[in-house]
């Protein structure tokens, strides 16, 4: 499978180095997160990318195993002798693949050559910080007019509990109907944090939002709200899972009612 190179390649771009908040969202520092990506990856047998000497060689390699402890993994040693030793030498790598459409990125503080299972091989250690680029679009749904779902978040200068219903909820986030007085309180790139939703059959949700857009909204009827988008910063998967789930069964009910009817 070996396509190493030995040329030097123009500078990639890192994003796990980026100082923005469009990227840093999307870290994860959570080991047992790492480590079942970490396993998504060898589990795939996807062709990844290592970069090293600030970008300017890079070698094709495979994910092999897991190492007992979880502390460290094996990697597909290069074809390219000279290539395997500039990476040895080398002070600081980037790994670099794509799983299902998803960028995966770490940092490789080191590596070393092993000899696992009767092959050439290199071993890193297993990082504490992970980019996982997931920039999907998810299925929003509208939340339910006649049993409202509200989001209580902390408010203001006086740290006022303040309950603003729900519009409409994915994946990626929510969307709030905020009265207009709300307006100063809520800026774009404002971190909001530990607040509370309870989804109907899975329970208290606590999430961090980052607001994202704003925008004035009146109805037909006159009624004047603030259209809050926020984003999930950093959602647990355990968390994520909890809203596709409500998100499935709202659909399959809705669907059922329809089905009914025709």
């Amino acid at each position: 499978m070996k396509n190493d190179t030995r040329q030097p390649c123009p500078n990639p771009q890192f994003e796990i180095d980026l100082n923005d908040d469009d990227y840093s969202q999307y870290l994860l520092y959570s080991k047992t997160e790492i480590l079942a990506v970490l396993r998504s990856i060898i589990q795939k047998g996807t062709l990844a990318t290592v970069h090293f000497n600030h970008g300017k060689f890079f070698f094709l390699t495979t994910m092999i195993a897991l190492l007992p402890g979880n502390t460290e993994f094996i990697l597909d040693a290069g074809s390219d002798e000279e290539v395997n030793a500039r990476a040895i030498e080398a002070d600081e790598l980037f790994f670099t693949v794509m799983v299902d459409k998803v960028k995966i990125q770490f940092r490789l503080k080191w590596l070393r050559r092993v000899d696992y299972q009767g092959r050439s091989a290199f071993a890193g250690a297993v990082p504490d910080t992970l980019l996982r680029l997931q920039r999907r679009e998810f299925f929003r749904l509208s939340t339910p007019v006649a049993n409202p779902i509200h989001l209580c978040v902390t408010l203001g200068p006086g740290h006022q509990a303040i309950d603003i219903p729900l519009l409409d909820i994915s994946g990626g986030g929510v969307g709030l109907m905020a009265p207009v007085n709300l307006d100063s309180l809520l800026q774009k790139g404002l971190l909001l944090e530990m607040c509370k939703i309870t989804l109907p059959g899975e329970g208290l949700l606590v999430v961090d939002l980052c607001v994202r857009n704003l925008f004035d909204v009146t109805t037909r009827g006159g009624l004047r709200y603030v259209r809050v988008g926020c984003e999930f910063v950093r959602l647990p998967a355990a968390r994520l899972s909890a809203v596709q789930r409500y998100i499935i069964h709202v659909e399959r009910e809705r669907k059922a009612r329809l089905n009914g009817m025709s």
